[in-house]
């Protein structure tokens, strides 16, 4: 019986060894467990119900898709130039006109007052004038017969003058008549010249008067065919050819000088206005190009005008056709239009998807190569276009992604793809 203890106790020892080593490599299992197993959280997902593309290097279309709107390429806006009541409608919005076309006849008695006025004024103006005009002549008449008569007074005088001399000298007159005669010569001469100087001043103050005049009633007959001219302004008329877009206008109506009353349509060509998110109002520039598509067929166009302000998110330009117009193209009719941002370029891209509303384009299910499972990556997305995202990096060609929706995935890092 004493030989048993030793024995008992070198097994006892042994069994102890093996629990300490157990223990230890079930210690280390569990560690190896908690430190290499995936601790991600995962969700299971029919394979059916996603959309799985594959990460392209491809032509990236620098282009966005906007609606345009068929307008005419010109529109003329028909304003009242002379104010009054509207007696006659001539022509209904929608119809073509040609230039001259009378559209509304208005009435204005105020202004026939004016007129009536006016010619009352020209016409007192011209009896005023013809009257000046008579009385010039009638003076100027008198002035050179009262000079014809000074003349020849002023001749006979200086004779008897120089008859004087030589009878004074011969002693057969006495001085006192000499000098008589003398006086009565420079007296009349005096008078000639100074009624010769008066003759011409009065000759150019009443030109001067008469030239007034006929300036002043130029000038008042000139008024009054712009006053008759504003009678045919009652009468408005279509300006150019086109077609009459608008015209709310009913007799009886008054309208006021300015009011503007309708628009004609040059129908000589057509354009396009697009309507454009403000996102990319810095990217948007003249001679941009652009296609449209009427009756299934591709129309190039090009941005000629472009309007900055922004309302309501959106701002628009006016876009011409650059070659043929398209046939029988109605105003207002829309189509959709590709507008080119830039030149094509190769780059990584993926198609457009839901996705992008649930990670703003910061990360995206990645598939395995085996494609039983997908896990989240971050990404950088760059430029779009209807159809496709440029990835400015993340992922490399040959992958694939999911692209579809992912609101009800929660916010898990894997998703386990599952066949039904």
């Amino acid at each position: 019986m004493g030989m048993d203890k030793p024995r008992d106790n070198k097994f006892k020892k042994r069994r102890k060894f093996i629990a300490i080593i157990g223990g230890t490599l079930m210690l280390l299992l569990i560690l190896c467990v908690l430190i290499f197993s995936d601790k991600s959280s995962k969700l299971n997902v029919s394979i059916d119900n996603v959309s799985i593309d594959i990460v392209k290097n491809d032509l990236f279309l620098d282009y966005i898709a906007v609606i345009g709107t068929v307008q005419p390429i010109k529109i003329i806006n028909l304003d009242v130039t002379e104010g009054g009541k509207v007696e006659e409608r001539y022509l209904d919005a929608g119809a073509k006109v040609k230039a001259g076309d009378i559209i509304l006849g208005l009435s204005n008695d105020n202004l026939l007052l004016s007129i009536s006025t006016n010619e009352a004024d020209v016409s007192r103006a011209i009896n005023d004038l013809k009257t000046m005009q008579f009385n010039l002549e009638n003076q100027k008449r008198d002035n050179r017969t009262r000079l014809i008569d000074l003349h020849y007074d002023l001749l006979n005088l200086e004779r008897r003058f120089s008859s004087f001399q030589v009878l004074l000298k011969d002693g057969h007159i006495s001085q006192e008549d000499f000098n008589i005669a003398k006086e009565n010569y420079e007296r009349n001469k005096e008078q000639f010249e100074v009624l010769k100087v008066k003759s011409k001043q009065d000759s150019v103050f009443m030109i001067e008067r008469l030239t007034a005049a006929e300036e002043s009633v130029n000038r008042m007959q000139k008024n009054l065919g712009l006053i008759r001219k504003r009678v045919e302004n009652l009468f408005i008329k279509a300006p150019v050819d086109g077609e009459l877009a608008s015209l709310n206008i009913e007799v009886g109506s008054v309208l006021s000088y300015g009011q503007r009353i309708g628009a004609i349509n040059i129908l000589s060509s057509y354009k396009l206005q697009v309507e454009i998110d403000e996102h990319y109002i810095s990217r948007i520039q003249l001679n941009l190009k652009g296609k449209c598509t009427f009756s299934e067929k591709e129309y190039p166009a090009i941005i000629k005008k472009i309007y900055p302000e922004v309302r309501e998110g959106r701002f628009y330009a006016d876009m011409e056709f650059e070659k043929e117009v398209p046939v029988e193209i109605k105003i207002g009719q829309t189509s959709n239009v590709s507008l080119e941002l830039g030149t094509p370029e190769n780059k990584i891209i993926i198609p457009r998807g839901g996705f992008y509303q649930s990670t703003s384009g910061q990360w995206i299910y990645v598939a395995d190569k085996s494609g039983t499972f997908a896990v989240k990556r971050n990404i950088r997305i760059g430029r779009q276009n209807p159809q496709f995202f440029e990835v400015i990096e993340g992922l490399k060609p040959g992958e694939k992604v999911i692209t579809s929706g992912y609101e009800n995935f929660g916010n898990v890092d894997k998703l386990i793809l599952k066949e039904n």
